[in-house]
């Protein structure tokens, strides 16, 4: 094992230690602290918790590679998920907080008195967040395969073995302070090896200043070899695509359950807005960062590996062919590497590039602990997602209501456990890129969950049937439409990852139609639905909008 490899797995285990310490000084005892962190959590540090949750391997390990494959196509990533937050922030987050339940699926068992639709709902749910555990498990094999020199899939069993551990230990409580720690870890990892490369690319410390000017550079570049310019707009993929994937992600992020949970853990509505407003700061300091590290990756593979001698590149080339994730080859037979002969994988753009760029032991480990820190953070977040939604919803709210604090505990953590097991199984010959795989995950879970979560909030007509039918539907249409794109069969040549273009529409449709076409729900249940809209201190009843007690009418 070489040094740097050392250097990597001590930060690694350093910062795992961090995430056990904390994990353990905030164990779960009780439900509310294992599902909700006991409603306790203040808005700044929520924020922060929620931008860790929300930077995965996706946009951790995926983000920059994505960009740097693909270009100005590569945007519809960050717009999308940018503006779904938007939509969450405004459309949903505080009046669901103010319901007051645990997760998405009791939201919509008891805002529609049905446990059909409870019971579809922690379906849905546990297939989202298994889809997107997925991506989580295999960033982790990219990174624990390159520390090691061993195939990525080896690499995704242990960091099967390190999660399961991790997230069984805190529950909710214990994983909001860790995931703030694991922000802290991986923004810092994020931002200073784009501080070095624009230093050491223009001599100037501010990427996000200097990258548009190498984005020009990477423009001419791109002319000479007579491939399509890096910067030209849908040079990777149509417009109906762009716009499909876009909109995929917006109302994918609006409805993922892991992440509408975080804002369950405040106290009061405006806790739930400000979470959302401070998440926002955090996560735009990733996001206006990626395109910046995609900019100088992609710049230094051009001037400083491209048009080397195939027998004299540099050693970090061996290590990543070996993780199965890089291909070299000297196609054309002149002894040279060609850029078009370098096929470097979406995801191991963010982890290749300080070694590319010859930063510096230091820096390199403090990427694979950053990298490691995205995966574990949303990781976690997803496994209480899936354990709450077996636990509490299914066996406790529909199995065993008489279950005792203890049993629902354990069942939690035993859910964690084998929905970890399996998922790893399937990460280890992942179907996609990281990108592609979560993707699938927003698809699903705008599909199924979007429409139903903005009428149940702000239509009172809308009754469990329709909702019923609406998550069916919109579950059977989005998981269709991405199997028949992965075969070639596609509409307006929208592929799999825009599938949510598709599935929403025939959601809102039905759950609409169905609704108008059956009895309305009950008094109780509209007044209740009216009701969210209002601050706390205000109340909806008998047709009035009241104050609390202590203000009177």
């Amino acid at each position: 094992m070489d040094s740097q490899s050392i250097v990597s797995i001590l930060m690694i285990i350093a910062t795992f230690g961090l995430y056990i310490g904390i994990s353990i000084y905030n164990r779960a005892k009780a439900t509310s602290d294992f599902y909700v962190a006991s409603r306790g959590v203040p808005p700044f540090w929520n924020g922060m918790a929620i931008g860790g949750d929300w930077m995965s391997a996706a946009s951790f390990i995926g983000m920059a590679g994505t960009l740097m494959i693909l270009g100005y196509d590569g945007l519809a990533y960050i717009m999308g998920w940018t503006g779904g937050y938007l939509f969450l922030t405004f459309l949903l987050a505080p009046q669901l907080r103010k319901y007051g339940r645990y997760t998405v699926p009791e939201f919509i068992g008891d805002r529609f008195d049905s446990n059909a639709a409870r019971l579809i709902a922690a379906i849905a749910t546990i297939i989202i967040s298994f889809v997107y555990i997925i991506g989580q498990l295999s960033g982790s094999g990219v990174v624990i395969g390159r520390i090691l020199n061993i195939e990525s899939m080896y690499g995704t069993m242990i960091g099967v073995v390190i999660i399961a551990i991790y997230a069984t230990l805190g529950g909710m409580k214990g994983i909001t302070w860790t995931q703030v720690a694991q922000y802290i870890i991986l923004i810092i990892a994020y931002i200073i090896p784009i501080v070095f490369m624009s230093l050491q690319v223009t001599g100037n410390p501010m990427p996000w200043l200097t990258y548009g000017n190498v984005v020009t550079q990477l423009g001419e570049l791109d002319k000479e070899l007579g491939i399509s310019e890096y910067f030209a707009p849908f040079a990777q993929s149509d417009k109906a695509q762009f716009v499909a994937l876009l909109f995929t992600l917006m109302v994918g992020t609006a409805a993922l359950p892991h992440v509408i949970v975080r804002f369950y853990t405040v106290s009061t509505m405006k806790a739930a807005r400000w979470s959302g407003a401070w998440a926002l700061l955090f996560i735009a300091l990733l996001y206006l960062s990626a395109p910046a590290y995609a900019a100088f990756s992609r710049f230094i593979l051009m001037t400083q590996v491209a048009g080397s001698p195939i027998d004299n590149l540099p050693a970090w080339t061996t290590s990543w062919v070996d993780t199965g994730r890089l291909k070299v080859a000297d196609e054309n037979g002149d002894g040279v590497l060609q850029w078009e002969e370098i096929v470097i994988s979406n995801d191991i753009v963010v982890m290749a590039t300080p070694e590319i760029a010859n930063l510096g032991m230091f820096v390199i480990g403090l990427v694979a602990a950053g990298a490691m820190a995205a995966a574990l953070s949303t990781a976690g977040g997803l496994l209480i997602t899936i354990s709450s939604s077996f636990a509490h919803d299914i066996y406790y709210r529909l199995m065993n209501p008489q279950a005792s604090d203890k049993r629902r505990l354990a069942a939690g953590r035993w859910a964690i456990v084998l929905s970890t097991i399996v998922a790893g199984v399937v990460a280890l010959d992942p179907p996609g890129v990281i990108t592609q795989i979560v993707a699938w995950a927003f698809a699903i879970a705008g599909g199924t969950f979007f429409p139903v979560l903005l009428l149940g909030v702000w239509w009172k007509r809308c009754n469990a049937k329709g909702a019923i039918a609406g998550m069916l539907s919109g579950l059977f249409v989005t998981i269709t439409y991405i199997l028949l794109a992965r075969q070639g069969i596609t509409i307006f040549g929208i592929l799999d990852t825009g599938a949510g273009i598709i599935g929403v529409p025939v959601n809102l449709i039905v759950t609409y139609l169905v609704s108008k076409a059956t009895a309305a729900p009950s008094q109780r249940i509209q007044d209740e639905v009216i009701d969210l809209r209002y601050p706390e201190q205000m109340t909806y009843k008998d047709g009035e909008v009241w104050m609390d007690e202590s203000a009177g009418k």
